[in-house]
Formats: structure tokens, C-alpha cells, sequence
């Protein structure tokens, strides 16, 4: 039952979803800035959202309906306004959204979930995003994906969807997915309760029942959005929503089974592909990097190592100015609060040793290893000698740019 992936496929992909991307008139350079997706047909949904306390009012709107088990048919999305920090006022203008977009579908609210991006702090102009509402609705599409996924973008650069399909016992499944961000990134989605500005939407028209659709986005929440990092911030508004509308009509999956592990095997296809396509549009971001740290005494210290290198503002200086200094490398990793014999530590750089037993391996020169890192993408292993486990990050570099975007995005 193995996946193909769709390069220019969409959340529209998968049978029986249409969507749209239209200008409400929330940014002032008049680019897309309203999504919506929608299935006439009822869906099954998982979300994982963030874990800030900070939450917008999207998300806990949106935790409230998938944690209901309610039927729902579609998600309205902003960009322009994070309704972030807005207290109860948010929290209504969020409800307000999700009333406007069902009464528009002859829906009820609670079949409507809500996700917004931007600004953090600043009320809703809710006269254009009502306005929006009414647009998108007549504007949706069964090709409206691409656009959709234009909508959502704030500082991206790259409009980022994908598809996948499979066949289960015969059938032909379709799954679709969008994302968005750039900034603020370092999801730490949480499933249970369901607790990602990173925002991402995925479709699939496959008969799955909900359990093991939860089973499905909490099999590859770790095996992607969350081995993920730009800048280690990890915003108010960060969100996965996974919907299954049934329309592809193969047998019902079910958890634990083998279609269902297929079905989460494509879907980590997709969140993969999207999540690194997320790091390598990063605000400012010239280099791509993946940490890779095997031989620690755990999983779970593999991971600590690996973020504590993936997020080390010296590290990423460095991978920026093409500087093969593994000291850095090795010192974020001290300073993890791990446990490892560092003369049993060994570094690799582009497949090519760096250190063995902890000092230099010297068999290359720094000027000839800093061409070898001067590429767009950046592979470095690091194995600690002290056990089974492993993880993998993936970071980028910080540049001028970065500053640049963030000193001047507020104003």
C-alpha cells in the first residue's frame, strides 16, 4: 500500500472538496488573504493545535468543536489578524466567523471551525471579514486548493501544497494538504487534549472512523511538524486540522489496522514534505540544515541534543556564514542537559567525519569543509556513543534577513 505523492496537488485534491483563496481587503498589499474549505459531504476531524497558554480564539474555538466529535464541513481562515491576546471579544468575533460562514453554507456554527493569522493583540475588523465570509463562500471551487494556499501565506514566499494517493483493498484514496508559515516558528503540537504562525489543513476523501483518524495525525505530528524549527517560537495560533469526508467509499478503516497505518503513512508523506518546505522558506532563511544525533541513551535525549544544536543561535550563525565550526555543534550539545562521555563522541558534516572521540578528526582542512558546507542544504550527524536512540531536526540558518523581516514587521 505504498503512497505516490502529488507535487501540484491541493486540499482539493481528494474527492469532494471544494475551497477558495480571496482578497477580503485585510492586507494592505491587496494579495489573498481569506481561505475557505469546504466538503458538502460531512467529515470526520483530528486537530492538534498549540501548546503557548497564549491560544487565540480560533484555537479554542476549534479544540472545543473536535473535541465534541461534531460532523464538520469547513474551515474559514484570515490572515492579516492573529485574534491573538483579544480576550472575550476575540472569542466572539471567532464565534461570529464560524456563525457567518454556516449560515452562508446552511450549516450549523458548530460544523464550522475557524483559524486566523497575522498581528498578534489587534482587534478584528470584522466588517471586512465578514464582508470575506460572504466572497469566499461564492467563490468556492473544486480547483479553488492552489489559491487557497496562497491565502493563507503572511512572510512565505512559496505557496505550499501537496498531494498524496494510495489503494486501499482496491480503492483509490486521495489525501491533500496546505500550509503556511515562515515566522514564528517551532510547533509543539499537542494531541491530548488537543492542543501549532504555522498553520496547516489536510483533506483525505477515505471512510476512516475517528479514532483512527487521531491515530493517523498523532503517528506524524512527530515525524514532522514537530521536528521542525526557524527561529524556536512557538506561536499563539499554531494549528493542524486533519478532515475525512468518506467520499473515495472504500470498506471503513479502522484503527490499528493495516489500511490505517497506510493511510498515516501517506499522511506523514505529506507533513513531511510540507513541514521542510516550511523550514526552507523560513524568514531570511539561505540554508536548510538537518541534525541528525544517533547513539544517545534514548529517543527522547536524541531529541533534546537535537533541538538544543537545531535552536543554538551560534550554530546558526555559523551554518549562515558557511563556517564549518563544529565547536559550536559540540558545545550546544554539552549544554543540552543530556548525559553522554564526550570522548566517545563522533560529527559528521555532508558524510564527511569531522570528529571522532570527541576532537578533531583531521581529515579535512577547515577551508576545504567550509566549500563542502557552502551549499543550500546541510547535513550534519551527530552520534554520542552512549546508547540506541535517535532523532532528527530539522533548522536553517539565521541571517540578516531575519532581522530585517521581524525589526520591520510590526511598522
Amino acid at each position: 500500500m505504498a503512497f505516490e505523492l502529488i507535487p501540484n496537488g491541493s486540499v482539493t485534491t481528494p474527492s469532494g472538496f471544494q475551497a477558495c483563496g480571496i482578497q477580503a481587503g485585510l492586507k494592505r498589499s491587496g494579495a489573498l488573504d481569506m481561505a475557505l474549505i469546504y466538503s458538502p459531504r460531512p467529515c470526520t476531524s483530528a486537530g492538534a493545535f498549540t501548546s503557548n497558554l497564549f491560544a487565540a480564539a480560533p484555537v479554542m474555538v476549534d479544540r472545543r468543536i473536535i473535541a465534541s466529535g461534531t460532523p464538520v464541513h469547513a474551515v474559514i481562515i484570515n490572515s492579516g489578524n492573529a485574534n491573538a491576546c483579544t480576550g472575550e471579544q476575540g472569542l466572539k468575533d471567532a464565534e461570529a466567523v464560524a456563525a457567518r460562514t454556516a449560515t452562508r453554507l446552511q450549516l450549523a456554527p458548530e460544523q464550522v471551525l475557524v483559524s486566523s493569522t497575522g498581528r498578534i493583540g489587534v482587534p478584528m475588523p470584522m466588517d471586512i471579514i465578514l464582508n470575506g465570509v460572504d466572497k469566499a463562500v461564492d467563490a468556492l471551487s473544486a480547483d479553488g486548493g492552489p489559491d487557497a494556499a496562497r491565502a493563507i501565506m503572511t512572510t512565505d514566499t512559496v505557496c505550499k501544497h501537496i498531494a498524496a494517493q494510495l489503494d486501499i483493498d482496491g480503492v483509490t484514496v486521495r489525501l491533500g494538504g496546505m500550509t503556511k508559515g515562515a515566522g514564528m516558528i517551532c510547533p509543539r503540537l499537542r494531541m491530548e487534549p488537543p492542543q501549532a504562525t504555522m498553520l496547516c489543513y489536510l483533506t483525505t476523501d477515505a471512510v476512516i472512523d475517528a479514532d483512527a483518524l487521531r491515530c493517523c495525525l498523532d503517528f506524524c505530528l512527530d515525524r514532522s511538524y514537530n521536528r521542525i524549527t526557524v527561529d524556536g517560537d512557538t506561536s499563539t495560533n499554531d494549528t493542524v486540522i486533519l478532515l475525512a469526508n468518506g467520499a473515495a467509499g472504500n470498506a471503513p478503516i479502522r484503527k490499528g489496522s493495516p489500511q490505517c497505518q497506510a493511510i498515516a503513512e501517506a499522511l506523514c508523506g505529506i507533513c513531511s514534505h510540507l513541514a521542510k518546505e516550511m523550514v526552507k522558506d523560513g524568514e531570511g532563511v539561505s540554508r536548510f540544515v538537518e541534525v541528525k544525533v544517533t547513539g544517545a541513551a534514548t529517543d527522547q535525549d536524541a531529541r533534546i541534543c537535537a533541538e538544543s544544536v537545531a535552536k543554538s543561535p551560534l550554530c546558526k550563525t555559523a551554518w549562515f556564514g558557511a563556517d564549518p565550526n563544529w565547536g559550536r555543534i559540540l558545545c550546544a550539545a554539552g549544554y543540552s542537559g543530556i548525559a553522554f562521555d564526550p570522548a566517545n563522541v563522533s560529527l559528521d558534516m555532508m558524510g564527511i567525519p569531522v570528529v571522532r572521540n570527541g576532537l578533531d578528526a583531521g581529515v579535512m582542512s577547515e577551508e576545504e569543509l567550509a566549500k563542502k558546507v557552502a551549499v543550500p542544504e546541510v547535513f550534519i550527524h551527530l552520534d554520542l556513543g552512549a546508547g540506541q536512540g535517535s532523532f532528527t531536526e530539522w533548522t536553517c540558518d539565521f541571517t540578516y534577513d531575519y532581522v530585517k523581516i521581524n525589526a520591520d514587521y510590526h511598522t
